[in-house]
């Protein structure tokens, strides 16, 4: 086990983002209007990945230090506002280019799944939303699970059995979570899906394989007519501390999801992308060149 430098990883995912722009995102742009910019659009998505790997919890701090560090890599690199621009500019490219990954590695041509939301706050309970941009698009809910209230969106997700995130949405945190679900589930048929107790409704799940074809595994109440048998009780009990973990990686490695700080609704999904982009490219990084951005070292590559 050797570690990587932050130069060797950055190198690696410009080379990765550069590769799939040349050959397939260059021609998502046609049309585009005005000069092309000396910092290219294959360095911003770079930094734009790259971000969720190094500490640092404000963008301004992040180009600060690569600005300080790195700028022999990024020699044209902007300010910061130019780049939060760029980066809600290419935001539609960014999740082009996670779901060309997903593609390429046959990441959803599975046939089990993990399903569960999440909340995203986005303004504070108790202050005042009149002159937010979220108002009308966001909503008062709460999460049963953390006995929590809040004012935002539900992050609801599709997932490998892995962690890798196959189809996402955000709906209003006042969604019902099978309403939720819904968002996601018709990109999928013929699926297993399990999931925990709060998608639990048998004619709901019956609509859902009607409709789609995928059954919808979740634990049994105790009040109950039909019990699943002691072996499957055992099977979700299992995939329920995946789903956990899933979910862990994806809050708790690098930017915390329900901390991004947006002020905006383009914002929150440019960091919203950008976070489910990154957490694929981690598992790209670790799978093809061994490299655990975790840690920052690098193994034999699986």
């Amino acid at each position: 086990m050797k570690s990587i430098s932050l130069i060797d990883l950055l190198t690696i995912i410009y080379v990765l983002v550069d590769d799939w722009y040349q050959a397939k995102g260059v021609n998502l742009l046609k049309g585009k209007p005005g000069a092309k910019p000396e910092f290219t659009d294959s360095e911003v998505i770079t930094l734009i990945l790259a971000q969720d790997y190094i500490p640092y919890p404000s963008e301004t701090q992040y180009l600060g230090f690569i600005r300080a560090n790195y700028l022999a890599l990024f020699p044209k690199l902007v300010d910061q506002s130019q780049f939060n621009r760029r980066a809600r500019n290419l935001r539609l490219l960014v999740e082009e280019l996670r779901r060309y990954w997903i593609m390429q590695k046959g990441w959803h041509d599975q046939h089990r799944f993990l399903l569960d939301t999440k909340p995203i706050p986005v303004v504070g309970y108790k202050r005042d939303k009149r002159h937010s941009d979220f108002l009308g698009s966001a909503a008062f809910g709460k999460c049963a699970s953390r006995h929590m209230e809040y004012f935002g969106y539900k992050f609801v997700a599709v997932t490998t059995l892995f962690g890798i995130p196959i189809f996402y949405d955000l709906v209003p945190a006042n969604t019902d979570e099978r309403l939720a679900a819904e968002a996601v589930l018709n990109h999928f048929s013929l699926c297993d899906i399990f999931s925990d107790k709060g998608f639990i409704g048998l004619r709901w799940q019956t609509e859902v394989f009607d409709r789609t074809g995928n059954l919808i595994w979740t634990p049994r109440r105790s009040n109950q007519k039909l019990q699943n048998t002691p072996a499957l009780d055992r099977f979700l009990s299992s995939t329920r501390e995946r789903i956990e973990g899933v979910f862990h990686e994806i809050q708790d490695v690098g930017r915390n999801i329900e901390r991004l700080l947006s002020k905006t609704i383009t914002g929150l999904m440019t960091r919203v992308i950008a976070k489910v982009t990154s957490h694929v490219l981690r598992h790209i990084l670790l799978v093809d060149f061994g490299v655990n951005v975790q840690t920052f070292e690098v193994s034999s590559p699986s």
